[in-house]
């Protein structure tokens, strides 16, 4: 018989919101949380290991497939919790009654599989969960083969990171490391380096794609460091007609990956 908690002081509780909040706490403990079917699942599906799952039997929709959380999930890690217990818990404006705890995947260059042909987007110093959640979201709907997160200043396994990516940082391969050694390792595969900067003179719509590719995105505030601006084999523009000069970066990353695959004829 599964647990039922229905007080918010209880130290279980208190231990999932300072997962919630905290880095560190993330880092320390190995382990994450996930609000929300639809990404836990995903999770599952890409192999990421269930601690625990904390139900509302009340909040549970209808729409969630019942027999499948059965199916996916022992019983013995489920824990029954309170209406009141799962309000003080969730930090999406709507939900369907599901939190988990899940051991995070951290992967690396080396664990990277590349298709013959790859495409990988490369973010440095990335800030803004919701600016990394679209771009994962951006990256799992064009199938490419990784996203390289440089000198990061956002976790990827921030609850806020998870639910704007709509559970994408689950599906797409997310590592990360520091610019030289991302730098190092796409010389070493023959990966061209396109950086995106508003200094460039080439436009992206004439640049061409097709050839295995790292497109590189700097921050909306400073754009790209020197360091990636003069280690790129080429640097690209999207053209602007308005009064403002700057995108978000998430739809420009949007942009330029969507080129490429148009350019590889969506393969």
């Amino acid at each position: 018989m599964s647990i039922h908690i229905t007080s918010t002081a209880n130290p279980q509780i208190k231990a999932i919101i300072e997962l919630q909040k905290k880095a560190h706490a993330r880092s320390k403990q190995n382990l994450i949380v996930i609000e929300g079917w639809r990404e836990i699942r995903l999770a599952i599906e890409a192999g990421f290991i269930l601690k625990a799952l904390y139900r509302c039997a009340e909040l549970i929709r209808l729409t969630t497939p019942e027999t499948e959380i059965q199916n996916l999930i022992p019983e013995n890690i489920c824990v029954d919790i309170a209406p009141n217990v799962f309000e003080k818990l969730a930090y999406r404006d709507s939900s369907d009654g599901l939190i988990a705890l899940v051991e995070p995947k951290f992967y690396d260059l080396a664990s990277l599989r590349l298709k013959k042909n790859p495409l990988i987007v490369v973010l440095e110093s990335v800030e803004k969960p919701g600016n990394l959640g679209a771009i994962l979201r951006t990256a799992d709907a064009a199938g490419i083969d990784g996203v390289i997160v440089c000198d990061p200043r956002a976790d990827i396994y921030s609850p806020n990171t998870i639910r704007s990516s709509i559970g994408c940082v689950f599906t797409v391969p997310v590592v990360c490391c520091n610019s030289a050694e991302a730098i190092e390792w796409l010389k070493e595969k023959g990966i061209r380096i396109l950086a995106a900067a508003l200094t460039a003179k080439n436009s992206y719509h004439e640049t061409d794609m097709k050839v295995p590719l790292a497109i590189v995105m700097g921050t909306e505030a400073t754009g790209l460091t020197n360091q990636w601006l003069n280690a790129a084999d080429e640097s690209i523009l999207i053209p602007m007609s308005g009064k403002i000069d700057s995108l978000n970066v998430s739809v420009s990353t949007a942009i330029l990956v969507f080129e490429a695959k148009r350019q590889r004829g969506f393969r």
